[in-house]
């Protein structure tokens, strides 16, 4: 593949920066200031999501860098542990990584514009998907220049966001402090902490983006480590401005429960008119982010019809070397997801399904560093074995308290891996892979 068809290192990190923000972090806010009402432990808990992110992207930077082949998941747990291991983290991939989080921030372009659209939200989303689609058929430098366009003007949004609230009336300010408070460290040290941290996982959720597409990118060993890296410390960055934006703007009452917090905010810094403008600006943002996972997604359906003859036909190029039918299988499956779901369902169920296999794939670095003892990887962890262990640990902790709260989405999260691995044991039955 030349160089023509690859994504450069800019387009690697557009794509992690608009894999991460998205729905995410203008919804999750609204869950969290019921159960931890405090300034200073809401920007400890995204902070903790960041540090979560980075222990992540430094792993899989050296993981990525040593196995240089796109597929994410799909192909390090396969190539670590087990062929059926991996096989079960693509399935997971396609069907909630992508496909979920694309349904999810679909519905969310839709609940943004449909005041003004006067259209269901429903519709909207599907035409989204649809619209976003349609542009990554015809190539990686079609898709690339849409991808950044898209990743900067949310990015332009986000800093005029940031720093409007400092230019309006005291009276309409929040009045919540950001310093600490007595008894914010049983916050940290709660259940409800560690709960509310997996609506901080989902809006993280994107942080190993361009793993997915690593074998597409120029310079693989330079630009992957770079792009996760740069990426996901961009994305810690503004989510503690924005968060800080928020909660500086609007108090904890206006918050709770609340679905769509930039329309919250704008309509109450700008007024009705203003903030119904933004939304529509909101919605458009929030396409770079359906734009990254359909570059992304596709491509651990690819890898698996690469390896799989029966699921060959998922592998195919049309004439721009897109895997087309990848992408709309993809496409149609969060359409459907768009028309059965709606997107408070699927974000837990999201955050749980996905961390799982995150977290088995970091763990894998210790035996990538025993098996592959002999080569020097282009990208060492650096405060080895810190980083994984932070990652594990964070994970298995708001894993625990999810289960205890609600057994049910670790029951959901295993009906969906188990139709996934009875799918691998029949098709690679008498097949060499």
């Amino acid at each position: 593949m030349t160089d023509q068809k690859k994504y450069s290192l800019s387009v690697g990190i557009t794509l992690v920066i608009a894999n991460m923000i998205g729905t995410g972090v203008f919804t999750s806010l609204g869950y969290q200031v019921g159960s931890i009402p405090s300034g200073f432990v809401i920007l400890v808990l995204w902070a903790v999501g960041g540090v979560v992110a980075l222990s992540g992207a430094f792993t899989y930077a050296e993981i990525s860098t040593t196995l240089q082949k796109s597929g994410g998941e799909y192909n390090y747990l396969g190539k670590i542990f087990h062929p059926a291991l991996g096989f079960a983290g693509g399935w997971m991939s396609l069907l909630v990584g992508f496909a979920g989080a694309i349904s999810a921030v679909a519905l969310a372009i839709g609940e943004y514009s449909s005041m003004l659209l006067g259209i269901s939200n429903k519709v909207v989303a599907v035409c989204a998907i649809l619209l976003v689609t349609s542009i990554h058929l015809f190539g990686v430098k079609t898709g690339g220049r849409v991808q950044n366009l898209l990743t900067g003007m949310k990015l332009l949004l986000i800093l005029f966001f940031c720093t409007a609230p400092f230019f309006v009336a005291d009276e309409l300010k929040s009045g919540i402090s950001f310093l600490p408070q007595p008894g914010d460290l049983e916050l940290i040290l709660s259940s409800s902490f560690a709960v509310s941290l997996v609506f901080v996982v989902y809006a993280y959720t994107g942080w190993n983006a361009v793993a997915y597409i690593a074998g597409n990118l120029e310079n693989p060993s330079k630009n992957l480590p770079r792009s996760l890296i740069l990426g996901t410390l961009t994305v810690t960055i503004v989510y503690l401005a924005l968060n800080s934006m928020f909660l500086y703007s609007a108090s904890f009452t206006e918050l709770n429960g609340k679905n769509d917090i930039g329309n919250v905010v704008a309509f109450k810094l700008f007024g009705p008119q203003i903030g119904l403008a933004f939304s529509t600006l909101f919605s458009v943002a929030l396409l770079s982010t359906l734009s990254a996972m359909t570059i992304a997604g596709p491509r651990v359906l690819e890898a698996m019809g690469d390896d799989y003859p029966r699921l060959k036909p998922f592998a195919s190029k049309n004439k721009y070397d897109m895997p087309y039918i990848a992408i709309l299988v993809q496409a149609s499956w969060s359409i459907f997801l768009v028309l059965v779901s709606s997107f408070k369902e699927i974000i837990q169920y999201i955050s749980i399904s996905l961390s799982l296999f995150s977290m088995a794939t970091v763990l894998g670095i210790f035996f990538i560093r025993k098996k592959y003892a002999s080569e020097k990887p282009p990208f060492r962890v650096p405060l080895f074995p810190l980083p994984p262990i932070v990652f594990t640990l964070c994970t298995c902790w708001m894993i625990y308290y999810v289960t205890i709260n609600d057994p049910r989405i670790i029951l959901y999260t295993l009906g969906t891996i188990i139709p996934g691995l009875i799918i691998y044991f029949v098709i690679s039955r008498n097949q060499k892979l």
